[in-house]
Formats: C-alpha cells, structure tokens, sequence
C-alpha cells in the first residue's frame, strides 16, 4: 500500500515574543496495513481497504462475540481502520445459475462454462468442489456431469470440474430464472459497478459492487482478493456467477456472505480472470 508521509506546517513566531504555553502535538494516525489487520481479525470478520483513500474498514458477523469485537477495535485503535457490526453470519453458502449436486451430498451452483482446446470444464466455489470429487444435475445422483479437475480452498475460493458426460449440453450461458443470458467473456470489477449474480436457491438478484481486494475470515480460513457487493444470497447460491446483465459478461464467482434474502445482505466473489488463469482456460 502507498502511503504517504505527513507534512509538517511550521509558523515562524516573531522575534523576541514570550514563550507560548507548550501542548501535547496529537498522536499521528496509523495506516491498518493487511498485516496489522490479519493479525486480530477473528473468525466471523472481513476486511476491505478503499482504493481511493486507503483507509481501512472491518466488519464483524452476529458470530463475534461483544467482547471479542470491543477488543478488535482496542488493538485497532490509534489506526485508520473503522471497525463496525453487520448484521448476519459470513459462510460459504454451501448446499449452486444451475444447481449441481456433490457426491458427498453438497448443493452448489454451476458459475461458469469454460474449456482448455477441446476440453470442457465449468468452475464453481472452492469451498464446494472440495467435498466432492464427482458432480451432478440432480440430487438422486442419477445425471453425472463430471470430475473434480482442481481445487483452492481456503486462501482461494474456487474449483473446476471436467465434463465426463457427453449428453449434457453446457452453453456459455447464465440461467436467469427463467430464460438465459449469453456469456461472451469477462469484464474487470470496479467500485459502483451495476451487476447480477444467479444461484440456485435464490435465483437471480442484482446490486452493486462496493469494494475489491476484500479479505474474510471463514471458519474454515480466510479467502483474500474478493469482490464485495451489497447482494444477497443463501446456501446453495454458492459457486454462481456474478454478472454485467448489460454486456453478459462474468466477473465473478460466489463465494459467501452474510444476511440473507428477506432482510438483505452482503456477498463477497472470487474474481473470474484469477479463475481463468489459474486452470489455463477460456469462457468458450
């Protein structure tokens, strides 16, 4: 982070004046760097820096206890960092545009269709792909879609699978609950950026973005590097895609929040191009 050094404004006093009574100078503030951050935010909490001041804001889920939040910010205090309750519990919304079924009995939605030359994949949350190893459209397991190729859970939140199945057809598409949006590839995330995301338990529900580089802190581990938006979303949304509907271009991919769909809530996504480059694969 770029920081920049405080400067000094000295009055020059007039010759020969009385001394002036001496004050305390006040305490120069802080900057909360990642590191400083890292080291207290608890379980429950996610961190974002806003790009254009760089101050720091941390938030803290109904799962922070009062007394643990009342010693974030004493270890926080004399920083640059805002620390404030937001209503909810941050999870990974495990339980899936189109749902897909784990074998292990989890519930995900599919976030994109991608390919490397011939081969076809589709990518989902990490937190998903990792309790699975073979996926499928419905619940009783009858349909397989495909094999866990990879996955990065947590410090990412993101995972592919190989289509095995050759009579299922997986267009570059978002499924909009009812009807489809063509994908025709990815757009860069920025603050204040009008934007959708499809899940299978809450269909499709649109926002904004509100901050990038967010870090959380998942019971599991903390995922770094989020989109976070002012969606909502609920377990099984997990893995969907986050969307431009103007352009049909994808951003991200769903990886938890906190709230929920009756009241409102918050959203966080890994961002697609770290998908893409990460497996070596293209939206088709």
């Amino acid at each position: 982070m770029r920081r920049f050094p405080l400067l000094a404004l000295l009055l020059a006093a007039p010759l020969l004046a009385p001394p002036a009574t001496a004050h305390a100078a006040p305490a120069p503030t802080v900057v909360a760097d990642a590191p400083t951050v890292a080291a207290h935010a608890p379980a429950g909490t996610a961190w974002t820096v806003d790009p254009a001041t760089g101050r720091t804001t941390v938030t803290a889920d109904d799962t922070v206890s009062e007394s643990r939040l009342a010693a974030l910010r004493a270890r926080l205090a004399g920083t640059d960092a805002v620390v404030r309750r937001e209503p909810g519990r941050l999870s990974t919304l495990i339980a899936g545009g189109q749902a897909i079924y784990g074998s292990g009995g989890g519930r995900c939605s599919l976030g994109a269709n991608v390919r490397s030359g011939s081969v076809s994949y589709f990518v989902t949350a990490g937190h998903c792909t990792a309790t699975a190893a073979t996926w499928y459209a419905d619940s009783a397991g009858s349909s397989v879609l495909g094999s866990r190729a990879g996955s990065s859970f947590p410090g990412n939140d993101y995972g592919i699978v190989r289509y095995t199945s050759t009579t299922t057809a997986h267009p570059s598409a978002v499924h909009t609950y009812p009807g489809t949006l063509t994908i025709t590839g990815t757009a860069t995330p920025v603050v204040g950026m009008a934007v959708c995301r499809s899940g299978a338990t809450t269909g499709v529900r649109c926002g904004s973005i509100t901050a990038l580089n967010a870090t959380v802190n998942y019971a599991q581990g903390s995922v770094t590097g989020l989109i976070r938006t002012n969606i909502c979303a609920e377990p099984g949304d997990s893995g969907g895609p986050l969307y431009v509907a103007a352009t049909g271009r994808i951003v991200g991919i769903l990886s938890g929040g906190s709230g929920n769909c009756a009241t409102g809530g918050t959203t966080y996504y890994q961002p697609i191009a770290e998908i893409l480059s990460a497996y070596g694969v293209t939206i088709p």
